[in-house]
């Protein structure tokens, strides 16, 4: 299904086909830099199937593909929240090096919250980024996306404690 495409990216969801693709762009130290743990380095195609299967068995439309030229290059998801937080979903999202500074990922996120505003009862998303990442603060500022603020040592990763920004964007603005 696709859900936007332009002249530069399709956003639509995730095919099994994907996998090779997936794997070549995600396999990028400066990539696994940026995101969580979870996302695994080296990035092997085995990783790239294991995600498109768990993203088919969630259910609903929570993750999508970024395609560039045929491939899939990057990925733009959602963790929808429960309880009080029933109404919120945690945005991620990450792009192949070879596309950044393109506007394609600014582009997709905004498709991709607009999308979801649009067909659920999602009513806040939010992100939270590494304080050393401006261009992915640049991202979410672009998309409507909000800095609410500096979270001082929220995040450990490769051996030492980071700052992060806490983001967010509400359907009524």
């Amino acid at each position: 299904m696709i859900i936007e495409q332009d002249r530069n990216f399709t956003l639509r969801t995730w095919r099994e086909e994907d996998a090779p693709s997936l794997a070549a762009h995600a396999n990028n130290m400066r990539i696994w830099n940026q995101v969580r743990d979870l996302f695994p380095h080296p990035y092997t195609v085995a990783d790239a199937e294991a995600f498109i299967a768990s993203v088919r068995a969630k259910g609903g439309l929570w993750d999508f593909a970024v395609e560039v030229g045929g491939a899939a290059v990057g990925g733009v998801g959602f963790t929808p929240q429960s309880d009080v937080e029933r109404f919120n979903a945690e945005i991620g999202y990450w792009l192949g090096a070879p596309y950044w500074g393109r506007g394609i990922m600014t582009a997709a996120v905004r498709a991709a919250c607009a999308y979801l505003f649009a067909h659920t009862e999602l009513h806040r998303f939010y992100a939270m980024v590494y304080q050393n990442n401006p261009a992915s603060m640049r991202v979410l500022e672009k998309s409507g996306f909000r800095n609410v603020g500096r979270m001082r040592d929220a995040y450990y990763k490769n051996g030492v404690f980071i700052d992060g920004s806490y983001y967010e964007r509400v359907k009524s603005e």
